[in-house]
């Protein structure tokens, strides 16, 4: 199944969960499907749903059981999937550590920047026989991140708007003398998973933004070591259950929206982004991509 977001009435919200979410309570309609894609299977079985009637998809990142590491997550396959089922709008959930002292443990940061430091992934949808380049200088959905902030106040977590996230590759952490890099670079969390998720989304023209949420200080900070398991777990808790509360309440605000936010610029960003000629595209890759880009191919 394949919905064009620039002619359906509704939005389709999508949720990708990182660690500590990996279902969304309260939905009506529960279905846990199958998808396929021309980039393979995504991460797991995609759960489609209705929340206070609005549809809904949800995606765990690392699969149920959490048995993909960051550099392993088919980034393509879960983007395509989101957009095979017709998701005009994408809020990705991210665990990630702090590199600032003000975004202490329980924060959460709904990041506008992105600093991408991973090397072993693949990073379009386009390649050889069809190339584009998209935008990416403001990353996040502007809309997407005024909705996501303006519903953590009102659900009164502490939450930041605005912020860097810088993508390290991971699955090991980073050495002190990196951490203390990444702060003088001026960034705000580390993680592992926005990319090449956001840029990935931004070609698939669909609407995205991160809740990042603070487990604990990256090893920069003195007192890190001295941060017990058991704390790193209770914060983790706590985040999923604020991060679930969030995402209930967003989805039912973001339906009631007209157009599921269509007039964004993320809906266009395909629309001058072709740069191979049309006489000498693949074709298959052209047919590979109608899921992509249909509207523009």
């Amino acid at each position: 199944m394949s919905i064009n977001s620039h002619t359906h009435d509704k939005p389709v919200i999508g949720v990708i969960g990182g660690s500590g979410l990996y279902n969304i309570s309260g939905l009506s309609d529960q279905q846990w499907v199958e998808v396929d894609t021309p980039w393979g299977k995504p991460s797991d079985q995609l759960l489609k749903g209705t929340l206070d009637g609005v549809s809904c998809v949800f995606l765990p990142r690392h699969g149920r059981g959490h048995v993909y590491s960051p550099t392993d997550v088919n980034y393509r396959a879960n983007i395509a999937a989101m957009k095979k089922l017709g998701v005009t709008d994408l809020v990705s959930v991210s665990a990630v550590g702090s590199l600032k002292e003000e975004l202490s443990p329980g924060t959460f940061v709904v990041v506008d920047q992105l600093i991408d430091r991973s090397r072993l992934r693949t990073k379009s949808f386009f390649e050889k026989g069809l190339v584009a380049h998209v935008s990416l200088a403001d990353p996040f959905c502007p809309k997407l991140c005024q909705m996501l902030y303006e519903q953590a106040k009102q659900l009164e977590i502490k939450v930041v708007k605005g912020g860097t996230y810088l993508v390290m590759e991971g699955p090991q952490f980073s050495t002190r003398a990196e951490s203390q890099l990444y702060r003088s670079w001026g960034a705000s969390v580390i993680g592992m998973t926005n990319m090449p998720e956001a840029a990935l989304a931004r070609e698939a023209e669909i609407c995205y933004a991160t809740i990042a949420m603070v487990t604990d200080y990256d090893c920069w900070h003195e007192e890190h070591d001295a941060v017990s398991v058991k704390a790193v777990v209770g914060i983790l808790k706590q985040n999923a259950r604020h991060a679930s509360s969030l995402v209930e309440k967003f989805i039912p605000a973001l339906g009631k929206r007209p157009q599921g936010n269509s007039e964004c610029q993320c809906k266009h960003a395909l629309d001058y982004a072709l740069i191979t000629a049309p006489e000498k595209r693949d074709p298959v890759l052209v047919e590979r991509l109608k899921t992509i880009a249909g509207r523009v191919l």
